[in-house]
Parts: C-alpha cells; structure tokens; sequence
C-alpha cells in the first residue's frame, strides 16, 4: 500500500515526522533571529496585525516561504541520493507541495479572522446611536474580505487540480505493484475488486485523512497562540469561575470528551464495515461467475449470500443509528458551547462585537483541529475496512499467514 509509492515507508515517514519536528523546532526557537540575521524585517507587532492580501506578502511570510523552501529541498535531496524511487517526485515533492498549500489555506483562515475584528466592530458603531461609520469604510472592509477570498479560490482550485492527480499516480504505483504479484493474490476473495477499486479508494482517503490532520496540527499553530490572547478579554467562565487561559482550557476539555465518548461509541463500525465489504465480494463472486457457469449462482446459493448481506447491513444500520444521534447532539451541542462560555463576559459588556466574534472563530479553529478524530470518524471507519482488505494482498505477497478475519471467511464463507 505505501511501499509502491514511498521509498522505504517506515523509514521514510519516521524521518519525516523528525524532520518536520527540528523545523518547527528550530523556527519557533531561532526563526526570528535568523530572519533578522538575513535581513528581513520581522517586527510586525502582534496584536495589530495586518488586515489583508498584504498579510500574505509580510517579511513573516517571505521569510517563511524561503525557509520552507529550503528545509524541503534538503529533505528531497537527501531521499534522492539515499533511496532513488520511481515515483519520488510526485511522493515526496508532490507531498510537499500539498502541506504547503494547507498552510496556506489555514493563513486564510487567520486573515479572515484578522479581518472580522475590524469589519463587525465597525458595523457595531454603525448601529450605535453615535455612529462614526461611514458606507466607504464599511465597502472598502468588504473589498479586503472579497480580495482575501479570491487568494482562497485561486488556491483551493490549484490544491484540487493537484491533489487530483497525486491520488491518481498512488494509485498507478499500487495498481502497477499489485498486477506484478497477481500470480500471488489472484485466489484472494474479490482480489479484482482490490485491485480496481480498493487502491483508488485507500490512495483517496489516506490523503484526505492526511491533509485534514496536517491542517488541523498547523490550525492549533496559527490559532492557539491567537486564543491565549483573545483570554486575556474572558475573566470566568460558568460554573469554573476565574482560571489561567479560560478559553484554551475549555477548547481542550470538550475536544478530548468528544473524542473519547465518540470513539467509544462507534468502536464496532470497523468491523462491521469490513464485514459488510466482505459479503458484498462474496454475492458479486458468484453473479460473476454465473455469467460463464450455468451451475454457479444457483437460486439457493445467491439466497444465501444475499442473506448474509442483508444481515449485516441491518446490523450496520443499527450501530450506525446510534452512533449518529450520540454524534449529532455532540455537534449541535458543539454549535452553542462557545456562546455559553462567553455569557458572563457579554452580560457585563465588557468586550466588543467584533473581539466576540474574533473569538467564537479562533474557539472554533481550535476545537475542530483537537477533534480531528470526531469530525473524521466515519471516513477513518471506512479507511480501516479497505485496509483490512488490502491486508491480505500483502500477506499473499510475503507469503504469511492471511489476517485472521479473511482466514474465518474462507473457512466459513456462507456466515456473516
């Protein structure tokens, strides 16, 4: 799954995550100095920031691209001497690629929230009895938001276009691997299902799973600091009363509880959807070789199988059921949870309309990236049934014993 497009993937993901680690390690310590050291100006004070496109093109930005560039560089150019691969380019460079464009896209997420305080603060004294606010300054606070949403456009068609064709050349690499060893795989149940239709979907969702951690990990990056300092403006919390960062304290605690109890909840769906894949194979197993064997898939035997794909799609529907109402009222409870936090705070008035929604985006940005595992749960259910699947392609290539979920299906292929 990961050898056929990454040279040496253990090896390769552990020296990326090191990699990134001293990078950031080495940024957050010394970036600044060295910025200086080259000759940018990284001055900017950080409780006015800049209010638009301008944000993007910041001595902080252009610092940040070139010292991006060249720790991407050396990484590339160490696996190409090291471990030369026949998809190296679109596998490490083509990988680089995407994490840039997903920081990007989450500097996007900070300049509209940079914007938000200025524009609704704005609009507060527009409607205020003594109103200040002219129709200019409020059309010329649109233009920056409308500039700063076509920056987003420009880049969320590009990543597309690109990621598009990154998921593709994945799966060709899995595909081209596959078709050599299809000597080894071909007595595996649906081994043509696995090899058609299994690697495009594994190649999709593994890059989708991980573009969404990367961004949430780079989310917490560039809104945990904005939330310590948007505190400083919430002095208690209800029913917790006054303690150090309010704000970050709860962001942390209703992430984890959600994690933990959706999680808990929906621990049989894995299982369950592997099954469900597995009964499938079988009943269109048969169909298909019905079309060339009058005395395959007989009445009796497609009863049969039918039957076991309509139990486990009922035993499906049923776990899912109530996995989806503990989720639902987690998120809609999610959708007032900040709102509850900031009453007291309002109730006083002691923080603008513009500061309040400054903060509800930066709670916001913050819990969606602690509960990566909430918002991704059914995609990473589905991810480890096609995992399970492609399991026994690998077991059947390096001659081991089959997982021992296909082992119980080809002892017992009528049972559910």
């Amino acid at each position: 799954m990961f050898e056929s497009f990454f040279p040496r993937p253990k090896l390769f993901l552990l020296s990326a995550i090191l990699s990134a680690a001293v990078a950031i390690i080495v940024w957050y310590g010394f970036g600044t100095e060295i910025g200086r050291t080259l000759g940018f100006a990284l001055d900017t004070d950080p409780n006015n920031p800049i209010v638009g496109v301008g944000y993007f093109i910041s001595s902080e930005f252009l610092w940040f691209y070139l010292y991006y560039i060249f720790i991407c560089a050396a990484f590339a150019l160490f696996w190409f001497r090291y471990l030369p691969h026949k998809w190296q380019i679109w596998s490490i460079v083509g990988s680089q690629l995407i994490l840039f464009s997903t920081y990007f896209s989450v500097q996007v997420s900070v300049a509209i929230n940079n914007w938000r305080r200025p524009f609704f603060d704005a609009v507060q004294n527009a409607l205020s009895g003594e109103s200040t606010t002219t129709a200019a300054e409020l059309y010329s606070l649109i233009l920056i938001f409308t500039q700063i949403a076509f920056v987003w456009i420009c880049v969320y068609v590009v990543t597309r276009f690109f990621v598009s064709h990154y998921v593709f050349r994945w799966r060709t690499a899995m595909n081209d691997f596959y078709v050599a060893k299809w000597g080894q795989v071909r007595h595996i149940e649906g081994a043509s299902q696995r090899v058609q239709e299994d690697t495009m979907r594994f190649a999709g969702i593994v890059e989708g799973l991980g573009v969404a951690i990367v961004d949430s990990i780079m989310t917490l990056f560039a809104f945990l600091p904005v939330l310590m300092a948007l505190s400083s403006n919430v002095t208690s919390l209800p029913f917790v009363g006054e303690i150090a960062n309010p704000l970050l304290m709860a962001a942390i605690f209703w992430s984890v509880f959600g994690t933990v109890f959706l999680a808990t909840v929906g621990i049989k769906l894995p299982g369950l959807e592997f099954k469900n894949q597995r009964v499938e194979a079988a009943y269109r197993k048969e169909l298909v070789f019905g079309e060339d064997d009058e005395t395959r898939a007989q009445p009796p035997t497609l009863s049969e199988l039918f039957s076991n794909v309509r139990r486990n799609y009922f035993r499906l529907y049923f776990h899912y059921m109530y996995f989806n109402v503990a989720r639902s009222f987690y998120l809609q409870a999610d959708n007032i949870f900040a709102y509850l936090l900031l009453i007291p705070t309002i109730a006083v008035g002691s923080i603008t309309f513009g500061l309040m929604q400054q903060i509800l985006t930066a709670f916001s940005q913050v819990t969606n990236s602690f509960q990566y595992l909430v918002n991704s749960w059914p995609t990473i259910v589905e991810l480890l049934s096609i995992y399970k699947r492609l399991q026994a392609f690998e077991a059947a290539i390096s001659d081991t014993p089959l997982p021992k979920i296909d082992q119980e299906f080809m002892a017992r292929p009528s049972e559910d």
